[in-house]
């Protein structure tokens, strides 16, 4: 008998859904049957007047934290482009695997895909894309770091690559397994804490803030 696995559901109407996305999950299907439970086909179970494809924005598969998804294709649409217009907020708290000195700043990296060793990212001043990253300090504990992460652009695995970039923080994620030392699923510590947008339908502003798991 299939047995419906579920999600944090931090908030839910007839037009949008935000869960807090446990670390080791897809936020979207992957290539092959075994990579088909995600955020999306859970929320799709549990919501099954959702579209088909509900999701505006990812989270990599080991960063933990809020994401909002389309129930509707007007509120899809609506979402999507407020992140294209980066209209969204977002924060991530992040435990770095060593020790920084300075109290914040911002970080600003320029990334591409690496070619060649998929899905690595890399820093090309040249051809990369613009990443932002404004941060500050949180505090140490046991020679580890604790970081609070503005996301002001979205470029994929930005803040795995600014935290570990010797031109960044020069410390990776504990747990990170292209960037630094992890080495499986679920022992990144990113969590994406706080997130605000609009609602698609009431234009409401909308805020939540979940308690980082680490």
């Amino acid at each position: 008998m299939h047995i419906p696995q579920g999600l944090d559901i931090v908030y839910a109407d007839q037009k949008i859904v935000v869960v807090n996305k446990p670390s080791g999950l897809l936020s979207v299907p992957g290539k092959g049957v075994e990579n088909q439970d995600c955020v999306v086909s859970r929320v799709r179970e549990m919501f099954p007047q959702s579209r088909r494809f509900p999701s505006v924005h990812r989270l990599d598969m080991d960063t933990s934290g809020l994401m909002v998804l389309g129930i509707t294709a007007r509120a899809n649409r609506e979402l999507c482009a407020q992140f294209q217009q980066r209209k969204v907020g977002k924060k991530y708290v992040g435990l770095l695997d060593g020790l920084v000195h300075k109290p914040e700043g911002m970080i600003d990296l320029p990334l591409r895909m690496d070619r060649f060793n998929r899905p690595y990212q890399v820093y090309d001043p040249i051809h990369g894309k613009r990443a932002l990253t404004r941060w500050q300090r949180l505090g140490v504990e046991h020679g580890k770091t604790r970081v609070e992460f503005v996301l002001l652009t979205g470029r994929t695995h930005q803040l795995r690559v600014h935290s570990a970039h010797p031109l960044g923080l020069g410390c990776p994620l504990v747990g990170d397994r292209l960037y630094g030392t992890g080495t499986g699923p679920g022992q990144l510590k990113l969590h994406a804490g706080y997130l605000c947008f609009t609602h698609p339908k009431t234009g409401e502003a909308m805020e939540f803030v979940t308690k980082s798991p680490f």
